[in-house]
């Protein structure tokens, strides 16, 4: 007879053979992290030698071998009833009067005075290895009280050693099932249903971006996440600036948390139960800015202990006001995978457009759609189907490897279902609210996780692409590369693609996209109206003292997420370069903006900011810069000035920055403008003396020298950035660069579509060319063999 219980203050790491992973996790975190502020409640493991003296002395092992040796492990169809067998003849054994003696023991010693309340979770002793996370294949039971029903749920544990899905998930994964047995954490409970918890990843679970935390919460009790009932909060923090002290909150993303999952005072029945969250619950966020930092440090050290990524699990007790760590495991999706590999999808037909939730993976399937309530409604599954359903809890597990995708109505990117769908490799969007409702069952469809973190499903077979890409392969050329972009959901992705930072960041989208609103109609919200235009503007600034800091919280999370994804290399925003007619398109716009005939040429740029038409909104883009680079700490954040007609224009707007705390030089602040008239290519120097850089907008540049508007069906076929006019143009700004010693570069898709106009742009000894993301590796490609050509040339002169 070995060892039955090890009390957690005698558990480490290197004891994961005898209580499995989870419980030597919390083991190592109770004996290692404490000194550094972690908090872990206390509690006990049995161990596996009291898993295996259980079988021998009920003679259970030979009878469970020979259960399990009448699976059909090709089809699985008898997996149920065989689950069942096995579960069932472990639950007819009785625990020794020693080891049942050896529990209560420990029970009573972690709380003296009063029998304490605890959570009863399963640790199988092969669990948590990587490549293997077992999540959820096993049971956890919350809310147990009493010596009884401790013993009871204890017994339920190692029974669900051969649940459904445990027993198919060793068989995928080659474990042998006499191999593995099961260890029991006894865990004091936190009072989280009184108070919240979550799960947190120390890195982003999608691209695998390692200096993101994410960290999902909901009210109550944690399962709710993890079966994917809510939608919780998220929350993403930057760790870069999480160790320097600045503000690290990157986002934050209010999930609907409609389910509150609490104890059943009852004590009959389940031992929890879900209650509906008050409306203005719902509306709060679970945590508060201090709590998301004590957490995201507490998920940092743990990841520093164990050199490597970890999923961990979070609790805070609502009366005493504690956070704690309640788990800790490694994350294994990303581990020891290919970074260098990396296949791009891409829509390349457009669709009706049916429901949007939360991206799992980077894919696009098209399948047809079967509607299902519960796993056991599944037949004849394949890699063509798109199970379409309301959650997925662990029940579910051995369908999802054979089908082609998962769509849920509710659920996070922490869920379960979100969680499994990354480990096998099936994409997935979760927490789409209506999808059950939208999408009917046979409908063929498009299920698309190919555009950032929001995935969409569109009616119908679309065509898309499969681009695989060796990133190690690729060798960026002399000039810098940069990328264009736009919305920060696609960041992370790309920041993995071989560049030298970003040469613009389009402010447009994310105004257009996270804030709506036009940011007069914040300034000026009494003077609006419209009754239904204030109602939307008062639905989406709820929880904001001011509505105005909703454009500057709104827009910095938009920037500072781009910011973060490229850190430390620059990132160039464009303050916002709107058009009047696309202004006045924002909720509450159409009070604020003029109606012109030629809005290209209109009120536009720079003339906008030091103009009392928008210069209160102007303030409010200043402000959300100002808090990416000063208060977050993302310095690597530099400003362009769009569509600057003169010096002089340029100079009134640098002073209005410098009224709005954005000095030229303040806090290594440099500023940009955009040459795209040809005054600015004519007047070039006398604008260097004023800004940090140039960037040719090669597009509004050819326009206006050649006069002709690109987007006209008449004059369109005339629009030609090769044309010698608008080269000369470009090859003056450039000369009147390098007079000056000023940085210059070009956006634009010229280099990328023209190997010849790379080639000139090279010559003429440009810094740098920013290309959309779906262009970027042409455009290298092309840069390269321009300079190569450079070279060749050079060589052949001095020979």
């Amino acid at each position: 007879m070995g060892t039955y219980i090890k009390p957690f203050n005698e558990i480490h790491i290197d004891d994961l053979p005898k209580v499995g992973g989870k419980n030597a996790s919390l083991g190592e975190m109770f004996n290692e992290l404490t000194k550094e502020g972690v908090r872990v409640p206390n509690g006990f493991a049995t161990t596996s030698d009291a898993f295996w003296d259980y079988l021998d002395k009920n003679h259970l092992r030979k009878p469970l071998e020979d259960i399990l040796a009448n699976l059909d492990i090709s089809t699985y169809r008898n997996l149920s009833e065989i689950g069942k067998k096995a579960r069932e003849l472990i639950l007819s054994g009785t625990f020794s009067d020693t080891f049942s003696q050896k529990i209560v023991e420990a029970y009573q010693n972690l709380d003296k005075k009063h029998p304490a309340t605890v959570a009863v979770r399963s640790s199988a002793t092969a669990e948590d290895l990587p490549g293997a996370s077992f999540a959820g294949q096993h049971d956890t039971f919350l809310n147990i009280k009493g010596e009884e029903a401790l013993l009871k749920a204890v017994k339920k544990c190692f029974a669900s050693l051969y649940t459904d899905r445990a027993i198919k998930y060793r068989n995928d994964k080659g474990f042998k099932h006499s191999n593995v047995a099961l260890s029991v954490g006894v865990q004091q409970m936190v009072r989280a249903d009184e108070g919240c918890s979550g799960v947190g990843f120390t890195i982003e679970p999608e691209s695998g971006f390692e200096n993101v935390i994410l960290l999902s919460g909901v009210w109550g009790l944690g399962e709710n996440i993890v079966q994917g009932n809510v939608n919780p909060d998220e929350f993403y923090v930057f760790k870069p600036t999480l160790k320097t002290g600045h503000f690290p909150i990157l986002q934050k993303k209010k999930g609907d948390k409609r389910l509150t999952m609490i104890y059943n005072t009852e004590r009959s029945g389940e031992p929890t139960v879900n209650i509906q969250t008050p409306v203005a619950k719902q509306n709060l966020f679970v945590l508060s800015d201090e709590e998301i930092g004590q957490l995201a440090h507490w998920t940092l050290a743990i990841e520093n202990h164990y050199q490597k990524p970890m999923d961990i699990e979070w609790a805070k007790d609502g009366l005493s006001g504690e956070l704690f760590i309640i788990q800790a495991r490694p994350e294994t999706v990303h581990q020891g995978k290919d970074k260098n590999t990396y296949v791009q999808y891409r829509l390349i037909e457009k669709g009706t457009k049916l429901v949007s939730g939360n991206a799992v993976g980077s894919k696009i399937r098209v399948g047809k759609v079967t509607q299902l309530k519960s796993p056991k409604e599944a037949k004849n599954l394949s890699s063509e189907h798109v199970i379409v359903t309301d959650t997925i809890t662990p029940d579910w597990d051995p369908l999802l490897k054979q089908v082609g995708g998962i769509i849920t109505n509710k659920g996070g990117r922490t869920s379960h279902a979100a969680i499994v769908a990354r480990e096998l490799g099936v994409p997935a969007i979760v927490g789409c609210g209506n999808a059950t409702d939208r999408l009917q069952d046979g409908q063929m469809v498009t299920l698309s996780c190919a555009q950032g973190k929001t995935g969409h499903v569109y009616d119908g077979a679309l065509q898309f692409e499969e681009n695989k890409v060796n990133l190690s392969n690729i060798h960026k050329p002399k000039t810098e590369v940069k990328l264009i972009l736009a919305d920060p959901e696609s960041a992370f992705q790309l920041s993995f693609y071989p560049n030298d930072g970003v040469g613009l960041l389009r402010m447009e989208f994310i105004i257009t996209h996270s804030v709506k609103i036009h940011p007069m109609a914040l300034v000026n919200f009494e003077s609006i109206k419209n009754k239904e235009v204030k109602k939307e503007i008062d639905k989406l600034t709820e929880g904001y003292p001011n509505r105005t800091d909703y454009f500057i919280d709104q827009l910095a999370q938009g920037i500072a997420t781009i910011a973060a994804a490229f850190y430390p290399k620059e990132v160039i925003v464009r303050l916002s370069d709107f058009k009047t007619n696309e202004y006045a398109n924002l909720i509450g716009g159409k009070d604020f903006e003029p109606e012109e005939e030629n809005p290209m040429l209109g009120f536009r740029g720079a003339s906008r900011y030091y103009n009392e038409r928008y210069k209160a909104g102007f303030a409010l883009e200043c402000a959300a810069i100002k808090r990416v680079r000063d208060i977050m700490g993302l310095t690597n954040l530099k400003v362009m000035m769009p569509f600057c007609r003169t010096p002089l224009e340029g100079k009134k707007v640098l002073l209005m920055m410098e009224e709005n705390g954005l000095g030229r030089g303040e806090n290594g602040l440099e500023i940009y403008t955009m040459v795209e008239i040809p005054s600015n290519v004519i007047m070039a120097e006398e604008f260097a003396q004023i800004f940090d850089g140039f960037s040719i907008g090669s597009n509004d540049l050819t326009q206006l020298t050649l006069g002709i508007d690109r987007d006209s069906e008449i004059m369109g076929n005339l629009f030609d950035e090769n044309e010698a006019a608008a080269k000369k143009m470009i090859s003056m700004a450039i000369s009147s660069a390098k007079k000056t010693e000023t940085k210059i570069g070009l956006c634009g898709q010229a280099p990328s579509d023209f190997p010849e106009f790379a080639t000139f742009l090279v010559d003429q000894g440009i810094n740098s060319i920013s290309f959309n993301p779906d262009a970027l590796l042409q455009g290298m490609e092309n840069i390269g063999k321009a300079e190569k050509r450079m070279v060749d040339r050079k060589s052949t002169f001095l020979a």
